[in-house]
């Protein structure tokens, strides 16, 4: 468990990535500050999640295996970032059974990818090339944390690079989930369900340039009246980093509306 409040929700987060681990969501947990118990999810296989005995394959139920978490808690509460987002997005099973979703920085189909690829041909970064080069090489968890901290630049604006070189420097980084998503997932992604009636917030940066976010915009399913959209200023792909107040508030504005849904059915079954 990552903090513990006062409230009924458990909020599961999920990392994105994948291969960077839940640590990287610690800090995304301080900033929130969210009523009742956070716990940060890694699945198996990725992240410091690794000592798995009599599973030889841990991707092999891959991201469907976020439905056995979200059944081992009540009242769950799921916060997906990034891929974390997208994951969640790609098992319409998990709608029966969260209370509530957020997704950060977050996209609705790999259309993301895109966009993110012109956006790095226009603003190359060479250690990026040299690092990418020798990734492909030997891809191993240490060159994958080197090819991480090369591309910082691109998840986050110059003034919040230090903090977000700190947040990166010393996660548990996993080339195997890596190579997973890029043979499985990260190409053909499409969400297979959007949320219905579970309150949810899509929230980014205004300037993450990883995940485009007009993707939201254009599709009419992801501007139901139980969807919050809200859009962080001077911030980008970590938007928690560098704008904690209004990454709060919209946590905020979340709860709100798990708190007005849990009232109203408690005032239904009373009449």
């Amino acid at each position: 468990m990552a903090a513990s409040s006062a409230g009924p929700w458990n909020w599961l987060f999920v990392p994105g990535g994948p291969g960077m681990g839940s640590q990287s969501l610690q800090s995304l947990v301080e900033v929130v500050q969210v009523p009742g118990s956070a716990w940060l999810v890694d699945l198996p296989g990725d992240g410091s999640n690794r000592v798995l005995p009599g599973v030889p394959d841990p991707y092999a139920q891959w991201p469907d295996v976020l439905v056995e978490a979200a059944q081992a808690l009540d009242d769950v509460v799921m916060v997906g970032h990034s891929t974390g987002g997208m994951f969640m997005l790609s098992v319409p099973e998990l709608e029966e059974h969260l209370a509530g979703a957020a997704l950060v920085s977050s996209a609705p189909h790999a259309g993301w990818r895109t966009a993110f690829a012109q956006y790095t041909q226009d603003h190359p970064i060479p250690a990026v090339d040299t690092a990418a080069a020798h990734y492909a090489e030997h891809p191993n968890d240490q060159n994958l944390r080197t090819l991480t901290l090369a591309a910082a630049p691109w998840n986050f604006g110059e003034q919040a690079l230090p903090q977000g070189r700190s947040l990166l420097e010393g996660l548990a980084y996993n080339h195997h989930a890596v190579a997973w998503a890029d043979t499985h997932f990260d190409d053909t992604y499409q969400a297979r369900w959007t949320p219905r009636t579970v309150p949810t917030l899509i929230v980014s940066g205004a300037q993450d340039h990883v995940a485009t976010q007009h993707l939201w915009q254009e599709d009419p399913a992801f501007t139901r009246p139980n969807i919050l959209h809200r859009r962080i200023e001077g911030a980008a792909h970590f938007p928690w980093v560098e704008n904690p107040e209004a990454v709060h508030a919209a946590f905020t504005d979340l709860t709100d509306r798990l708190n007005d849904l849990t009232t109203q059915e408690i005032t239904h079954r009373k009449q």
